[in-house]
């Protein structure tokens, strides 16, 4: 295996990891599905979750939301424990998942409504987070719409503003495009991009699709269950000997599983 690890250590003051995941592993009765998977990512980056169909990336994200039990390492979201304080940890974290998930009976606006409820946002507060949020997400003059009137894309702004209603810290995307046109790919991804930048939130963004990964990225790549690879784009390129983060994934997937070479933050 060729590849990169960067472990972030903390920044000015200290601060925890935004997400820190320690020797963890997960198995479907005999499938080993995770293979003690250890990376740690910092507040307010883009960090891509690299890997193909079947790597184990949502099932990552199904212990990293606590859909699925950590039986064998932790799980850490700034600081909490995933299985020991999972309430404090989910109220750091938006997640969209890979299926969809709104109410296609009810309006947008409904659907948000209530999520915010869940989250004890009522009343004023919640009209205003819906309001500024459906703004952010170029869905603005849409709260009244049915969502089974909306296309994929819209839908999938609609569970992006729904996610963000709590403001938290961290937000979990597990193949947020897949199905989608070029154009609502593009959309989507500008809007989770600039939230990393104006809004200090971060970011995992599952994906198999190698044209999602910018070279200012960090990027944790996964294949068959095993952590090949986390670094920055750059560092991974250039560890892999290769020119581009398409050929350095092409040739990850190809490689074995040997030992990860340490590059320091």
């Amino acid at each position: 295996m060729i590849g990169v690890q960067h472990v972030w250590t903390g920044g000015p003051g200290n601060e925890v990891a935004a997400l820190d995941v320690a020797g963890v592993s997960h198995s479907y009765g005999s499938k080993r599905a995770l293979n003690n998977v250890s990376f740690s990512i910092a507040p307010a980056t883009f960090t891509v979750l690299l890997g193909l169909n079947g790597a184990g990336k949502t099932t990552l994200f199904s212990l990293i939301s606590h859909l699925y039990d950590t039986r064998h390492g932790s799980i850490r979201i700034f600081g909490h424990d995933i299985r020991r304080a999972s309430g404090e940890a989910l109220r750091c974290v938006g997640i969209v998942f890979q299926a969809r998930t709104l109410d296609l009976d009810l309006s947008v606006y409904q659907n948000l409504s209530y999520h915010a409820s869940l989250h004890g946002i009522g009343g004023r507060e919640a009209r205003q987070r819906i309001a500024t949020l459906l703004e952010t997400v170029d869905m603005r003059g849409r709260e009244h719409d049915k969502a089974r009137s909306l296309s994929g894309g819209q839908m999938r702004r609609i569970e992006i503003a729904r996610a963000l209603l709590h403001r938290p810290s961290l937000l979990l995307l597990d193949e947020a495009t897949v199905g989608l046109d070029i154009q609502s790919r593009a959309g989507i991804l500008a809007t989770i991009r600039r939230l990393v930048d104006t809004e200090g939130i971060g970011v995992l963004w599952a994906t198999h699709l190698i044209d999602e990964v910018e070279d200012g990225d960090h990027a944790v790549v996964l294949r068959q269950g095993n952590l090949v690879a986390s670094g920055t784009v750059s560092d991974l390129i250039q560890a892999s000997g290769t020119g581009s983060i398409r050929d350095a994934f092409s040739k990850l997937n190809r490689s074995g599983t040997a030992g990860i070479a340490e590059i320091s933050p």
